[in-house]
């Protein structure tokens, strides 16, 4: 059983900042402890979403503890080293986490009912709190990297120390028991809303995908991208473009996607005539749009459930226009960038034929039907998750040829557990910081700054937020991205008139597209090993190729309609408009239409393009008025080579 797709070790500072440990399986005895151990993890949550109903700190207590157990098992302290065989310090800290997670299972009902801040915390009590900190900053450092690390460990010292400090950001005396209490027992740090989301929604989710890929529904989605888009200009990257979305559906990781529909699209492309750079910068802008896809949409998608009480199926349906918009400007630029490559089409021995690909695999179509379905007809996220899974199961035992053992199963849900890894590290490093954020009020604190910056002004806002949420995504995944900028910057957003969801919503795209921004831009160095370039230029391309898309969360900022917020006709008019603003940037973003573009003419469409997103009347006219202007400019253009030519 494979843990994942081997990645080109990163170097220099880089690398310092993002290596993580090696992956490894023990064999003998170990190894079918460490099976166990992912299995029985995934049994745990399984039990929790459907059969009872656990107090949160029980829930994600335990979660975290196993989970913390298995990352010493299956990652090591290095990039390098030995894959078979657990070395005696990495037990002795799966152990700890062991003893620790018993220790809060065994105390539960105590621990549920204490009353923090009042009831004084045990020697026991502390250990065990200390020891589930400390043991999450290392899974982090091996799991996810040393910068999220530091952003975790600055916070604990500024939770502690911070009161030494003079001015805007000195805050009260907070003990370490003070600081543990909050942290370790209550559900405002370790145990909130990031690692809740991890044990239920996420998981649950992450499961699906693997059985849905696992079962052969991966090859289906790339065998359909491939029939109706190879044959076309620039086969290849449309074919990276919309079988990176399909698997996105069921990944939800801009990471994970790239090295899985990437190790086939990016060396086709290059065999075809496309440089590395931008063969790695499309299949990385491709990528990168599984986090706002529906029905899936990555783990960010179902925080943003918990933080906002908004339902799920309203942030899918919320989500249908932007993604539409999205992967419209993917596509249009990688066809205007083939054209003007002049790049060709797949061999046509490599396309499938449409008609037997959807015979041979349109079964796996009905999994994200019956996704869709529960979610409409109002079932709880955890069960939507746990009705796909066994529609999963349901079409590969019934398919003509094979069967699905219970070993084969069995294996499904270790891969899922060992998938979830990073995530549950992760999201536990950001219940960290967000604690740290809460106790020391720094939330307001830069909401006061933003608001110093800005003063009342909308745009602003928005352009200062969605640099935050860049920045802190070059430091850590999507989900702990996301969190941070919605505590951070999400009040000042809503204060401003934002509707709730828009303003989520504006900070959820954004902490998605941080995974493909320079200078660290996680997805561009996944896509580094196969495309055989560098990282930074290929971040560069992808950022070329997705160009409309940091456009977009604006459109939707000042037009809610966009999100579904209004009535038929006003979505209508709003996805008509923003549709013709996406088309106009990436024109622009692509430098041609028919004939090379001038500058001077790229400058001027992408002013129209952001013209036509904002909400005043007259500028949104101009920016019709500029795209009539270019559309006269091109047409005389073209018209006069065509009479050149004859």
């Amino acid at each position: 059983m494979t843990l994942g797709h081997e990645e080109k070790p990163l170097s220099g500072v880089v690398g310092l900042l993002f290596s993580v440990g090696g992956r490894r399986m023990p064999k003998g005895a170990l190894g079918l402890a460490t099976k166990s151990l992912a299995f029985g993890i995934a049994a745990f949550v399984f039990y929790a979403a459907a059969a009872t109903i656990l107090d949160p700190i029980e829930l994600t207590s335990i979660f975290t503890a196993l989970m913390l157990a298995l990352v010493f098992l299956v990652i090591g302290a290095t990039p390098e080293g030995v894959t078979d065989r657990v070395p005696v310090p990495d037990l002795l800290l799966s152990v700890t986490a062991l003893c620790a997670g018993a220790y809060y299972a065994v105390n539960a009902d105590t621990i549920i009912i204490r009353i923090s801040l009042l009831d004084p915390l045990t020697a026991w009590d502390i250990a065990a709190g200390s020891a589930l900190c400390l043991l999450t900053l290392e899974a982090t450092r091996r799991a996810v990297g040393l910068a999220l690390t530091i952003i975790v460990a600055t916070m604990m010292i500024y939770n502690l120390w911070g009161d030494q400090l003079s001015g805007a950001l000195a805050h009260g005396t907070i003990s370490y028991e003070h600081f543990l209490d909050q942290t370790a027992f209550t559900i405002n740090g370790l145990f909130g809303a990031p690692i809740r989301v991890a044990a239920t929604y996420a998981f649950l989710f992450v499961t699906f995908g693997t059985f849905l890929e696992r079962c052969g529904g991966g090859d289906f989605f790339f065998n359909l991208a491939a029939a109706l888009s190879g044959r076309s200009v620039g086969g290849p990257a449309k074919v990276a473009v919309v079988s990176s979305a399909m698997y996105g559906t069921i990944s939800g990781s801009p990471t994970s996607d790239v090295v899985t529909t990437g190790s086939v699209t990016i060396p086709m492309m290059r065999r075809l005539g496309y440089s590395g750079s931008l063969a790695g910068g499309i299949e990385v802008a491709a990528s990168t749009s599984g986090g706002i896809l529906p029905p899936i949409m990555g783990s960010a998608a179902f925080i943003m459930v918990e933080v906002t009480g908004i339902p799920y199926a309203q942030i899918v349906q919320a989500a249908i226009l932007p993604a539409f918009l999205y992967l419209l400007g993917v596509f249009v630029v990688v066809d205007l960038l083939s054209r003007k490559l002049n790049l060709r089409s797949m061999n046509s021995e490599d396309v499938p034929s449409l008609m037997p690909t959807l015979r041979n695999g349109s079964r796996f179509l009905i999994p994200i039907v019956v996704l869709v379905v529960a979610l409409f007809l109002g079932y709880s996220v955890n069960y939507v998750a746990i009705f796909g899974i066994i529609s999963v199961l349901a079409v590969a035992v019934l398919r003509r040829s094979g069967r699905l053992g219970v070993k084969d199963a069995f294996d499904m849900l270790v891969l899922a557990t060992i998938r979830m890894v990073p995530v549950a590290a992760a999201c536990a490093a950001a219940g960290l910081v967000v604690g740290g954020i809460s106790m020391t009020g720094l939330s307001g604190k830069v909401a006061l700054l933003i608001y110093t910056i800005a003063g009342d002004g909308l745009l602003l806002s928005l352009v200062i937020s969605a640099v935050i949420c860049i920045l802190l995504g070059m430091g850590m995944p999507t989900p702990s991205a996301y969190i941070m900028s919605a505590v951070l910057a999400a009040p000042i957003l809503i204060g401003l008139g934002l509707p709730e969801m828009s303003a989520h919503f504006f900070l959820l795209f954004f902490a998605v597209l941080s995974a493909l921004t320079p200078p660290v831009a996680v997805a561009a160095y996944a896509a580094s090993s196969l495309a055989e370039a560098n990282p930074i230029t290929i971040a560069a391309k992808a950022v070329l190729v997705a160009a409309p898309a940091f456009f977009i969360p604006f459109a939707f900022a000042f037009h809610p309609e966009l999100l579904g917020d209004g009535s038929a006709t006003e979505v209508f008019v709003a996805a008509c408009s923003s549709t013709i603003g996406v088309l106009a940037i990436a024109v622009a973003s692509a430098g041609y239409l028919g004939v090379i573009l001038t500058i001077p003419c790229r400058l001027v469409l992408l002013g129209a393009g952001i013209a036509i997103f904002v909400q005043e009347l007259a500028i949104v006219l101009t920016g019709f008025v500029l795209l009539a202007g270019v559309g006269v400019w091109l047409f005389w253009r073209l018209s006069k080579r065509n009479v050149e030519v004859s």
